[in-house]
């Protein structure tokens, strides 16, 4: 965890966990990934973002996967999410929502990320849309895509 950031703001392990699993299950697995997630401070996921993606801005997540195809092992480690803890807490506000909910729901977008669901095209923005709203339902959580 990064310095600046207080612990006792984020989400418990299990609700972490339980994320996770949804996401997982959402995605077909019938078990929990292995994952190293990290809330990070907005300089940090800045400086990720540019070195690694070529994007000079912060984001709220990151993805890093460490398998590739379509083959998962969920023996190995699925890979790396990071969150900018600053941004995603005043990108929940901006939303209406609290802190929580929110990152659940990057999580999850992580995790898909990790087992290799994209959003570059239409028909990729669907299958991902419907596995983060599955995830979602599961965990009795809104609904990210209302509306859109």
């Amino acid at each position: 965890m990064d310095e600046g950031i207080d612990p006792a703001e984020l989400p418990d392990q299990a609700s972490l966990q339980a994320a996770v699993d949804a996401a997982c299950r959402s995605a077909g697995l019938n078990q929990s990934a292995i994952l190293c997630l990290r809330f990070a401070n907005d300089d940090a996921v800045h400086a990720l973002n540019k070195q690694w993606l070529g994007d000079d801005a912060v984001t709220d997540v990151l993805s890093f996967p460490m398998q590739d195809g379509p083959d998962f092992d969920p023996d190995e480690s699925a890979g790396d999410i990071i969150l900018a803890w600053p941004f995603v807490k005043r990108e929940a506000e901006r939303l209406g929502l609290e802190p929580h909910p929110h990152v659940f729901h990057l999580v999850i977008h992580g995790i898909l990320h990790l087992l290799g669901y994209d959003h570059l095209e239409e028909d990729e923005t669907k299958r991902m849309r419907s596995a983060e709203q599955r995830a979602m339902r599961a965990l009795d959580l809104h609904d990210p895509y209302a509306g859109k």
